[in-house]
């Protein structure tokens, strides 16, 4: 499928120029002409700083969806908990990766996403068909897919106006007590370069950083006092933002050993999301949607805490209470 534009006035960038046709980004202009799928009077074009001028006819394929892996590895059973023709709404399993990166030999969403056939936006380039926004491979829970290149436009802006966000559970080491507000400049770890740091906690103040604010409360103390399920919610949306966040108090996600976790090594990254909303990208309606905690981390939470207590507290009414929202009226 192709799209054609005309180029009636001169002098202008091609990323700057699509970007206005397609009402996005220019990054994602940029994924587009890195992939070969931008023409300039048929001919591919080489770079978004390309000038264009009268007359010239401006192209773009779509992507053909292909993956690299076997029809046996993409066999996952990976719980649809909405769909329809603009969005798809999922629960990834922990230990899944959502799109392909150099380090990433296993498969992943994106893999799987084309396996099964699904219609997808190509706005984010081949490596990233339809995403919106990413879990952390341990992290389990909602995600957004978008169908049409249209919802993805729509649903990107939603994340930078804070009207699309998530709810998290996670459980900790040691106690939170209190509901608690973190905000912090976070960076690029020098020290590590798999890990975000608050500035704040780093001698060397001058790194490039970028603003975050989380929200936590405490939902419930473990039966022996040690641990606490905890909800947290994002006003911005960095890499690691939680996990950095509670590191930063001196607090560790069980199973988190990068960022400090020292208990059983068995676990993995007990972070879900739990709660999302967004407003539709075609109907304009109000969505929300409760998604189930896995069976791993059901099961630590029905060993550590009294099951009365889980039931009340992960009860969608409680934990919006508790954070005093008004995301869903």
């Amino acid at each position: 499928m192709k799209q054609l534009f005309q180029v009636y006035h001169p002098n202008k960038r091609i990323d700057t120029f699509l970007s206005q046709k397609l009402e996005i980004p220019k990054n994602q202009i940029t994924h587009l002409i890195k992939n070969s799928l931008v023409f300039i009077n048929g001919k591919p074009c080489k770079k978004g700083g390309e000038a264009l001028i009268a007359g010239d006819e401006v192209s773009i394929l779509e992507p053909v969806l292909q993956s690299s892996s076997k029809p046996s590895q993409l066999d996952m059973n990976i719980s649809i908990i909405y769909e329809d023709p603009q969005v798809l709404i999922l629960n990834k399993p922990p230990f899944l990766v959502v799109h392909d990166a150099p380090s990433v030999k296993e498969p992943t969403l994106v893999d799987w996403l084309k396996f099964k056939g699904f219609s997808l936006s190509t706005l984010s380039g081949e490596e990233r068909f339809g995403i919106v926004h990413r879990l952390d491979k341990e992290t389990s829970g909602a995600i957004v897919i978008a169908k049409t290149n249209d919802a993805h436009t729509k649903l990107s802006a939603q994340l930078q106006n804070r009207t699309m966000g998530r709810y998290y559970l996670a459980i900790i080491d040691g106690r939170l007590l209190q509901k608690k507000t973190i905000e912090c400049e976070m960076a690029r770890n020098p020290n590590n370069r798999l890990k975000m740091v608050n500035l704040d906690r780093v001698r060397q103040k001058n790194l490039p950083s970028r603003y975050s604010k989380s929200d936590f409360v405490p939902l419930a103390p473990s039966n022996n006092l040690n641990m606490e399920l905890i909800a947290a919610k994002l006003s911005t949306g960095r890499t690691h933002q939680i996990r950095v966040h509670l590191e930063s108090i001196s607090r560790h996600i069980i199973g988190d050993e990068l960022y400090g976790y020292k208990g059983r090594n068995d676990l993995r990254i007990m972070l879900h999301a739990y709660l999302i909303y967004f407003i539709h990208p075609h109907t304009g309606k109000k969505m929300f949607f409760k998604v189930p905690v896995f069976d791993d981390m059901l099961e630590f939470l029905n060993q550590n805490f009294d099951k009365a207590v889980l039931d009340e507290v992960t009860k969608e009414d409680f934990i919006l209470r508790c954070f005093d929202t008004h995301d869903f009226n």
